[in-house]
């Protein structure tokens, strides 16, 4: 187990109703802000409504900037910042999914592309950000960091800084009843994945750890499919409303390498290039990373089989093996995709793929990757 620091300053109002709040909530912090929003869908489930009255109760004005997109580009970001600036505003509400919350910036002269590529030039200041959460993937409303896809360039990477804490996020798992399947399956490969970006970084010595992180997920295997088949069974949305929050919060990070994050970047490669979705990329890099770095960690690569899918062989590499076909066929299970064909990518675009500026090489924690190593996973997608 590693030194570490958890630091965490976001307050989370949890549970049916509390949007009531929100107006009460941010009058404490600013008297006019940014209404951040997606594509439009808050504004038929009710969301919005409920967002504008409360806040209109509390004598807080508003501006708003719509069509964030799920792969937020830098171009909304500019806009967004702008009409920020333009209008004075004192803080930011993010009402959607990781998307929204991670398009929101204010403090900086130059373009914000400059400290989102170049981490020593993040801002010693933000403006607060409130969220409203839609769609539980990304635990943006409750971390640090933001994702940008640069589509000039088709670079896709994160950022992040202390100072991009939500100050406060609205989680009503009601408000997620309306999400078509496809995206609660996407949330759930997300969820997943965050966990098993830290669960394979290669630190020893993590049992509570290990215990909580194999938690989370048999939680949110369970409650997915009860979702699928019921999305409007509150006690299972509530579960995996939390489970998404705390995936990536820090939580589970303390004590481990800091993650892997291979499969992550990897994945931002392929939304960058073709627009794929967040979880759908995660859903086809996952398996196939951890079949490539299957002998480099065999030992947790059995327990990972053992505690999550009950599997029971003599021989460990066996077990490690099921565990992740296991995985591969839950994925499929609730209808996504784990090939790069099956997605529409065709084969011949993985050494593009590879040398995709979104990578940065070397890459991984738990196994350094190279270009070659990029391309057999990529392959490896495929059976």
């Amino acid at each position: 187990m590693e030194n570490f620091i958890f630091y965490n300053p976001t307050k989370i109002i949890f549970g049916k109703g509390v949007i009531s709040q929100i107006g009460t909530e941010t009058s404490k912090i600013a008297r006019k802000v940014l209404i951040l929003y997606g594509m439009g869908s808050i504004k038929q489930n009710g969301i919005y409504d409920s967002v504008c009255m409360s806040l209109n109760e509390s004598n807080i004005t508003y501006i708003e900037v719509s069509g964030i997109k799920p792969n937020p580009i830098i171009s909304k970001v500019r806009e967004a910042i702008k009409s920020a600036k333009e209008q004075n505003v004192e803080a930011i509400i993010a009402i959607g999914g990781g998307s929204v919350i991670d398009a929101a910036g204010f403090y900086y002269d130059g373009d914000p592309w400059d400290f989102i590529q170049d981490l020593s030039r993040v801002p010693p200041k933000a403006l607060p950000i409130i969220t409203v959460l839609t769609i539980s993937a990304t635990s943006s409303e409750m971390n640090r960091g933001a994702v940008i896809l640069n589509e000039e360039i088709d670079m896709k990477i994160a950022f992040y800084s202390d100072y991009t804490f939500p100050k406060i996020s609205f989680l009503d798992p009601e408000f997620q009843y309306s999400l078509p399947k496809k995206q609660i399956a996407f949330g759930a490969v997300d969820i997943i994945t965050h966990v098993l970006e830290f669960y394979f970084d290669g630190t020893k010595n993590t049992e509570f750890q290990d215990y909580f992180a194999e938690s989370i997920i048999k939680t949110v295997i369970k409650n997915t499919e009860i979702l699928l088949e019921n999305p409007k069974d509150y006690e299972a949305r509530a579960q995996f409303t939390w489970m998404g929050t705390i995936a990536l919060s820090g939580i589970n990070a303390a004590g481990r390498n800091f993650g892997d994050w291979a499969t992550h970047r990897i994945g931002h490669a392929i939304s960058a290039m073709y627009d794929t979705a967040h979880g759908e990329t995660l859903s086809i890099v996952l398996p196939a990373w951890m079949r490539y770095c299957l002998k480099t960690d065999i030992n947790k690569f059995y327990r990972f089989g053992h505690e999550i899918f009950s599997i029971k062989a003599i021989d460990r590499e066996e077990v490690g093996i099921r565990g992740i076909q296991a995985l591969k066929d839950w994925f499929r299970k609730i209808g996504v995709s784990t090939s790069l064909v099956d997605s529409g990518i065709r084969i011949y675009d993985i050494p593009k793929i590879a040398v995709n500026p979104s990578i940065r090489y070397p890459l991984g924690k738990l196994r350094v990757l190279e270009q070659t190593d990029v391309e057999n996973i990529l392959r490896l997608t495929n059976y």
